[in-house]
């Protein structure tokens, strides 16, 4: 079995169309939340995933759109939700208020969390071994999550800790949207990039008042 990951889409939906259409065939698609912030499409994402039946867990955007939620934002990541709040439908609220913090997929093989599975809103990068670390997994095979927008993949004897980096909005330093494949049955992972019209999503930004910084900084992949 074949899993599509993706995760941070952050209502980028030139980003997602792409990963999509460059997405090789799968027989699942499975998202590590936050679907929404930052940029201007909220609505056409959350669409996109509701429609295709995407296994989403809930990310600190979707909860500070929908929901409740203590954690504190910045400036444009505060932007981001209130443009979202603008333009989701009650219909589209109550999908993301709904999503759940975890899910197990593939016969509880796979495990999705936005952020580290003991604490959702606690940053676990690739980039620090520690944190990517085979005490993260239980049952699973296979553990997923985002967060950070960095991509990352590590094999453990218990099984794999990986994060197919961020659709929307990348940090790890390349502009192009980031998603992985995991073959459960050969239990291999593939990390795709693909690139985007990142000059058409600067230029919407733009029209519908949100930080230009929000545009800039996806040129950088920071």
């Amino acid at each position: 079995m074949k899993v599509g990951l993706i995760s941070d889409v952050h209502s980028n939906r030139i980003a997602l169309e792409a990963v999509l259409e460059d997405m090789p065939p799968v027989d699942e698609l499975a998202c590590a939340g936050d679907v929404v912030g930052y940029n201007p499409w909220p609505a056409d994402c959350v669409d996109e995933l509701r429609e295709r039946g995407v296994a989403t867990v809930m990310g600190n955007h979707d909860a500070a759109v929908a929901t409740e939620t203590p954690f504190r934002f910045n400036g444009i990541a505060q932007a981001g939700v209130e443009h979202a709040e603008g333009e989701l439908s009650t219909e589209q609220l109550e999908w993301l208020a709904d999503l759940p913090k975890e899910r197990l997929e593939c016969d509880g093989r796979l495990k999705i969390v936005h952020g580290h599975p003991d604490d959702p809103d606690r940053y676990s990068r690739y980039t620090y071994p520690e944190e990517f670390s085979p005490r993260m997994l239980d049952d699973e095979d296979v553990l997923v999550l985002g967060h950070t927008h960095v991509q990352g993949v590590e094999k453990f004897a218990e099984g794999i800790v990986l994060n197919p980096g961020s659709v929307g909005q990348p940090r790890d330093g390349d502009p192009r949207a980031g998603y992985a494949v995991i073959d459960l049955d050969a239990m291999t992972v593939e990390t795709h990039r693909v690139e985007y019209d990142i000059e058409t999503v600067q230029e919407t930004v733009q029209e519908v008042g949100l930080p230009e910084r929000i545009g800039r900084r996806l040129e950088r992949g920071t």
